[in-house]
């Protein structure tokens, strides 16, 4: 098969493309063909050496994966070849206890798919059984791509970690951005008025185009003032987070009393300053989130196929063009997802 290859780690990354033996599903693993990938800035970190556990190499990228099945497992799977599916890219061993009472997220014994194993650039992945979900007729490949990871991740902290009720101010952090921009379709859509931050007049227009009441310029220094102002200084009751650094100190500011801040990143910086006396005078809350459920994966696929949420892509590049898309986002130049397909 066709694949590419991380061979070397670097702030860009060493990739080679080309020809590499097919890969063999065990007995409780099936094989996909590959239609579609989203790329995403876990790719990113993985190309620079920045994760925090042992990588070995060569490694093929890619965790929003969807695509057909073309070998199904020997036994015990009603799976079919033919079948549609979409990837679960934090895989689960299914047995500690934290699998065994449907939280995968929290899963003792997990892996990131395209990351500890081989990945969706390239025309063929073998997948955990437990890892599939079906896909449903009327949401294409291009779409599972690029929901069900970023949209996933958005519906866990919005329906999971926290519960967003009808008539609650939500403030969503980089409106436009992969997160974001299903955070903002969710938010909506479970009845809450959502204030989104956008760095560009471009981004800021996607964000309204999605669903946002407000959104206030992230390039000025004093936008969470903004934010109070637009809530009349009540602050908001759900941030949406998943930068962190300094944006994650300016988020803490537009919380109204008894609010939560919902956090699944760290991509602006992992460590960060906070004033503990408002912070419990006001009994606030910081919940963190990682990765989803299998729960959320239907949900966000169910929403979808229901017209609730829909896909918000950026570019699409073929396999032999995915280096191109690694780039693409490498540059922040990218207006929601960017797909491979294959």
């Amino acid at each position: 098969m066709r694949a590419l290859q991380l061979i070397k780690f670097g702030a860009s990354g060493n990739y080679q493309f080309g020809v590499v033996p097919d890969p063999i599903a065990g007995a409780e693993e099936i094989l996909v063909k590959v239609k579609a990938c989203g790329i995403n800035h876990l790719d990113l970190w993985l190309e620079a050496g920045e994760l925090p556990i042992n990588i070995g190499l060569p490694r093929i990228p890619g965790g929003e994966i969807s695509g057909e099945i073309v070998q199904a497992a020997t036994s015990g799977s009603d799976w079919k070849v033919g079948d549609r599916v979409a990837v679960q890219s934090n895989l689960f061993c299914g047995k500690c206890e934290f699998c065994l009472r449907g939280d995968e997220s929290l899963c003792l014994n997990g892996l990131l798919l395209g990351v500890q194993r081989d990945g969706g650039l390239a025309e063929l992945v073998s997948i955990p059984v437990s890892a599939l979900v079906r896909l449903p007729d009327n949401v294409s490949f291009e779409a599972s791509a690029a929901m069900t990871l970023a949209g996933s991740t958005a519906m866990h902290m919005l329906t999971n970690r926290a519960r967003i009720r009808s008539a609650d101010w939500v403030l969503v952090i980089g409106g436009a951005s992969g997160v974001g921009a299903y955070a903002v379709q969710i938010a909506k859509q479970l009845g809450a008025s959502v204030i989104a931050t956008a760095s560009s007049e471009e981004k800021s227009r996607l964000a309204r185009e999605l669903g946002a009441d407000h959104v206030v310029d992230s390039r000025v220094e004093s936008w969470p003032g903004e934010v109070r102002k637009i809530t009349q200084k009540r602050g908001v009751d759900f941030v949406v987070e998943h930068v962190g650094g300094k944006v994650f100190e300016q988020a803490i500011h537009c919380l109204a009393r008894g609010g939560t801040v919902v956090t699944c990143g760290a991509t602006a910086g992992k460590k960060v300053n906070l004033d503990l006396w408002p912070f419990f005078v006001k009994q606030q809350r910081i919940i963190g989130s990682y990765g989803r459920n299998r729960s959320d994966m239907e949900l966000i696929l169910a929403w979808a196929s229901a017209g609730k949420v829909k896909p918000v892509i950026d570019s699409v590049f073929s396999l032999s063009e995915a280096e191109k898309g690694l780039e693409k986002l490498r540059e922040r130049k990218v207006l929601g997802k960017v797909i491979v397909t294959v």
